[in-house]
């Protein structure tokens, strides 16, 4: 007895102890080889992408250059991450594109041909966003129409809504002066702001990292380790101020680019601590296991149709205020690519159940950056085709292969 009993006590503070950075390393390699990538692929892209148009043009990198390009990644994030959201359901939504040029055309036409207030013009917007949204959910629960047919509709639809209601002159010019466009073109936060905004997240780990901590102690589990608790939260502060620092060599941080990270802060927090977020992991990973578990599947789909519609809606509106106009070419061309190949590029899965809120803020940034070092580059927007579509069809092969390195795992 007095063996055993020693045994049970050496096992429990094995299980307590603490685990250092040499452990976290080897659980993080563990998890890369059992197929959990996480964000890894499109950091490694990141980097891939910077070397090589800051080596065939250093221009890529001037801060200038990086804040429109933080400016120009905002409009279309706002839309990829309510893509993030149908996705996780497994689902997918093709309207977006024409949903935020819509909702580009009806600010126009209310704010300045009918003389209504900006706010009530920007709340229409976004309510028509929302109905569109609702009625793809009702699609789906009441009839069982596949998203992708209805979706496929709605784009039609409300493409040919945005040309009726634009009528033939096809523009609004909106006012350059305005607190809408300013936000959109001109307006970056205060360098005081700036760094302490890039501060929190470090100080936000470390306090609920603490946390974590306790908790899992009192349940005699092992915990991460205070080391690498703290190593993590130095090497994001450093990151942050780093590139706060820099972008503050040119203009500064866009206030826009602000108000996106913040909506992708608060996404993040939905799906990770929340019952709704947790109810759409259920979702997108097996629909009828959620249901029998008593999850409102029906709800949770409408929920995700009707967000990621609104933010559709938003996306064109702050898209408005970044070119000073409503126009026929809103929502248009390579819209609906760039969303959807951001939320898969930056880790969200095409087949559901996976995904974070952060997929849209680094696949926008990848986009985005190919995009502008093409630019800079003088060369072709068919290339820039091309090459976004073959970075898309990279991301979902890496995706496929993880989720097969998943299940074989899993099995051994």
């Amino acid at each position: 007895m007095t063996d055993s009993k020693e045994a049970l006590d050496r096992g429990d503070s094995r299980l307590r102890r603490d685990e250092g950075l040499s452990g976290a390393l080897r659980g993080f390699f563990d998890r890369v080889r059992s197929g959990d990538l996480g964000m890894l692929p499109v950091v490694v892209g990141l980097v891939v992408i910077s070397t090589v148009f800051s080596t065939l043009n250093p221009v890529f990198l001037a801060p200038n250059n990086l804040v429109n390009l933080l400016f120009d990644a905002a409009t279309v994030g706002f839309i990829s991450l309510g893509i993030v959201c149908v996705l996780m359901l497994g689902q997918i939504d093709l309207s977006v594109g024409s949903m935020s040029g819509l909702a580009s055309a009806m600010l126009g036409v209310l704010w300045v041909n009918f003389g209504l207030p900006l706010p009530a013009a920007i709340a229409a917007a976004l309510g028509a966003g929302a109905l569109v949204g609702l009625a793809y959910g009702v699609l789906l629960n009441r009839f069982g129409m596949p998203s992708f047919v209805s979706t496929l509709s709605g784009l039609l639809a409300l493409l040919g809504l945005q040309l009726y209601i634009l009528g033939p002159t096809g523009s609004i010019n909106l006012p350059y002066s305005s607190a809408l466009v300013r936000f959109g073109q001109i307006y970056v936060m205060p360098d005081w702001l700036s760094y302490t905004l890039a501060v929190l997240p470090g100080v936000a780990l470390v306090v609920l990292g603490l946390r974590t901590m306790a908790r899992r102690q009192a349940a005699n589990l092992s915990t991460p380790g205070l080391s690498v608790l703290l190593v993590k939260a130095a090497l994001l502060t450093a990151a942050l101020v780093f590139a706060v620092w820099y972008l503050n060599l040119g203009r500064g941080v866009p206030w826009m680019f602000g108000l996106f990270v913040a909506l992708v802060l608060a996404m993040n927090y939905a799906l990770t601590r929340t019952k709704w977020g947790r109810s759409m992991f259920a979702v997108g990973g097996n629909s009828e296991a959620a249901r029998r578990s008593g999850i409102n599947v029906r709800r949770v789909n409408v929920s995700a149709f009707v967000l990621c519609s609104t933010l559709a809606a938003l996306g064109g509106i702050l898209s408005a205020a970044r070119l000073a106009s409503s126009s026929q070419q809103a929502g248009t061309g390579d819209v609906n690519l760039n969303a959807i190949a951001a939320a898969v590029i930056g880790g969200t899965s095409l087949f559901g159940g996976r995904g974070s809120a952060f997929s849209a803020l680094l696949g926008i940034l990848v986009i985005q950056a190919i995009s502008n070092g093409l630019t800079l580059l003088n060369l072709s927007s068919s290339l820039r085709y091309m090459i976004t579509g073959g970075v898309l069809a990279i991301a979902v092969i890496v995706d496929s292969l993880a989720r097969q390195s998943r299940v074989s795992h899993g099995r051994a």
